[in-house]
């Protein structure tokens, strides 16, 4: 092979490992369907497959694989004894509350009152056992848990902040406020371990598969060791919470990769794509079906499931030879055309102005409702209208 092959060559490699790790844990998602959810997390304990710490290569570089037996349930209570003080109860924190419960780690929410607070409470949390109020969590928690919006970590830090003290763990899902601490105000004092588990999904999907048996992939990493157990901590937060296999990286390259990819091809960038296309196919005469079909509905229930199973590579080889020849042909076209983009976007992100949008917009009094505005000019739009009866055809739906 050239050397020009070589990243396409390593990136299907490394798809593939990826996609055996996940495979690997499908197997008890079998003996879960049906039961109860408490039914189904005894059942989903004893069925986790036998794995080991491992050093795989990721199409050329080797990295370090944890893995759920790494930390089973008994070695999780020994490194976690104390109080779990998860803060904020977005799909994200709900999620991993749940899953930490389940697991027989102690687990307290701190919460200001209303609409979530009885969702939890709904959930089983109960008011003054384990469910508290914000400060009043924080300052129980052994670990605390910074699970509210980036925008509530930075306005929120000064009453938190106080609450962490020395010989405590700091945790977060998200590098943001303490990479940007410049912009959040967000500054963790010395003394306490500061950690980091990212799930690579939404909370819904981070409880969904661990219910399953499955668990979802994250990465997990180190902002400051000051009992020199900070690694094991991460890593064991990461499965804690719901991982099945976890990958190592920095406070810095979770931020930087993951505001990229919800700006780039998981949700903003296939969005652009998905517009243009359904444009172009109206603007030359195509019916909105037909042109949602070809656009997003193809893609999602067909395609995309099976590149998500399989790889690229294998996607091309198993379509007619029309399709195998116009894609190979055209994907050069969309990466020269699109690389720019993203060169542009990752820059963003790197130096704060991405960050400080997003503070700056999501701090405004009237931003709910600005946005509200926004999502409704997506759903009133053609397009997505067009998707609404599209779905309600599916067999399942019927």
């Amino acid at each position: 092979r050239t050397q020009k092959q070589t990243p396409v060559v390593d990136a299907m490699r490394t798809s593939k490992i990826i996609r055996r790790l996940a495979s690997r844990t499908r197997q008890t998602s079998a003996l879960t369907r049906g039961l109860p959810c408490r039914a189904i997390e005894m059942k989903r304990l004893a069925a986790v497959p036998v794995r080991g710490y491992k050093i795989m290569n990721f199409g050329g570089t080797e990295e370090k694989v944890i893995e759920r037996s790494d930390y089973p349930r008994e070695a999780l209570k020994k490194i976690f004894p104390g109080k779990m003080a998860l803060l904020g109860y977005g799909t994200q924190g709900r999620g991993q509350a749940l899953n930490m419960r389940d697991q027989g780690l102690e687990v307290i929410v701190g919460l200001r009152k209303g609409r979530t607070w009885e969702l939890a409470k709904e959930d089983g949390w109960v008011e003054g056992e384990t469910l508290f109020e914000v400060e009043e969590a924080a300052a129980k928690g052994d670990v605390i848990m910074y699970m509210l919006s980036d925008a509530g970590q930075s306005m929120m830090w000064p009453k938190i902040g106080p609450h962490v003290t020395k010989g405590k763990t700091l945790y977060f899902s998200h590098g943001f406020s303490v990479v940007f601490s410049d912009l959040t105000g967000v500054a963790p004092p010395e003394g306490v371990d500061v950690i980091l588990a990212a799930p690579k999904g939404s909370g819904t999907t981070v409880r969904r598969l661990f219910l399953e048996g499955r668990g979802i992939n994250a990465s997990c990493a180190v902002h400051q060791d000051a009992s020199g157990k900070a690694e094991e901590k991460a890593e064991a937060i990461a499965i804690a919470v719901g991982a099945g296999y976890v990958y190592k990286t920095t406070f810095e390259k979770e931020v930087h990769s993951d505001l990229t990819g919800e700006r780039g091809v998981l949700m903003g960038g296939i969005a652009g794509m998905f517009k243009a296309q359904y444009d172009v196919l109206r603007a030359n005469g195509h019916s909105p079906s037909e042109a949602f079909n070809e656009t997003v509905e193809e893609a999602t229930q067909s395609l995309y499931p099976l590149i998500g199973e399989n790889g690229m590579d294998w996607m091309f080889a198993n379509c007619s030879t029309t399709a195998q020849r116009g894609a190979l042909d055209w994907a050069p076209k969309f990466e020269a055309a699109t690389k720019p983009v993203f060169e542009e976007l990752y820059a963003a992100v790197v130096d704060g102005s991405e960050t400080k949008r997003s503070l700056d917009k999501n701090s405004q009094p009237d931003y709910h409702e600005e946005l509200q505005k926004e999502l409704k000019e997506y759903a009133d739009s053609e397009m997505w209208k067009a998707g609404v009866t599209v779905r309600s055809l599916r067999p399942e739906n019927q």
